[in-house]
């Protein structure tokens, strides 16, 4: 297969509308409905099946949906890679890490400031991001590591270490008259009436359902709790970021959450083993 041919079946099955993947992809619907004819007839396999009124992914499409993506992110991060250790000549190209503004807050300086202090080390370049988003990054190639929480991030084929496990907790306006409670439920949490939880953004840039606000910041996301307008469930360590407006109250039935420190599984860097050491130190 060809990237050209995956580019076009990944438009098409995310579109799932050959006009409207034609227009995202800047050429005429004909040659690309060719291209994905040949496509199938070179897999053996029907990938689309069309009619008049619609698009669907078969189970063969779905497949190639799911490996054609993370083919696509491979290619892009060799080259991205490959530019950047262009760019550093014959010394060792610095390292991008990408995290979650306003996550890791107390982790993230003791890191750097550790490896900063190992004689081998290389400028880092912090990767600031919305919720979710740090693991496309690295998956791309515009971060050669990330600081990813399970159970909400995707580990699957990445090399890990995990770093700290927490409890969680819900952040409520202060004059809530739930903030002054020792402790809540998570079912207490999800039957507040006046304070929906955010919605927080898909790896596909998609929201869930539901009637709660759209959030990618964790800045946009406190004003909202501010003003009455949102509850959020978050780890222990976002008390560190809370204003004298809001209020933390331990949720010790919601699932824990772990920090790892996560890259490609392929990757050979020297600089990046020696910042996860420190990493695993700390």
């Amino acid at each position: 297969m060809e990237t050209r041919e995956l580019r076009y079946f990944v438009a098409v099955a995310e579109e799932l509308h050959f006009g409207r993947a034609a227009r995202r992809l800047g050429i005429a619907q004909p040659p690309l409905s060719r291209a994905i004819r040949q496509l199938e007839r070179r897999l053996g396999a029907t990938l689309l099946d069309r009619d008049s009124r619609s698009v669907t992914l078969t189970a063969a499409g779905a497949v190639l949906l799911r490996e054609g993506r993370a083919a696509l992110d491979a290619v892009a991060a060799a080259e991205r890679r490959t530019r950047r250790a262009a760019s550093a000549g014959s010394g060792e190209p610095g390292l991008v890490l990408a995290t979650k503004a306003g996550a890791s807050s107390e982790l993230l300086p003791k890191l750097l400031d550790a490896y900063a202090a190992e004689p081998d080390a290389v400028a880092v370049e912090v990767l600031l991001c919305g919720i979710g988003e740090q693991e496309r990054l690295l998956r791309d190639g515009r971060a050669d590591v990330a600081l990813l929480h399970l159970p909400f991030d995707s580990t699957a084929g990445l090399d890990t270490e995990e770093l700290v496990t927490e409890q969680q907790v819900v952040v409520l306006p202060a004059g809530h008259p739930l903030a002054a409670r020792t402790h809540l439920s998570t079912a207490d949490v999800e039957s507040l009436p006046d304070l929906p939880l955010p919605r927080w953004p898909r790896p596909d840039g998609t929201y869930a359902d539901g009637s709660g606000p759209e959030v990618r910041q964790h800045a946009q996301l406190f004003q909202l709790i501010a003003l009455g307008r949102a509850a959020a469930v978050l780890p222990e360590s976002c008390r560190t970021l809370l204003s004298p407006g809001l209020v933390a109250v331990p949720v010790p039935d919601a699932p824990a959450v772990t920090t790892v420190i996560a890259w490609p599984p392929h990757s050979r860097s020297r600089a990046l083993a020696g910042l996860v050491r420190t990493a695993t130190r700390l």
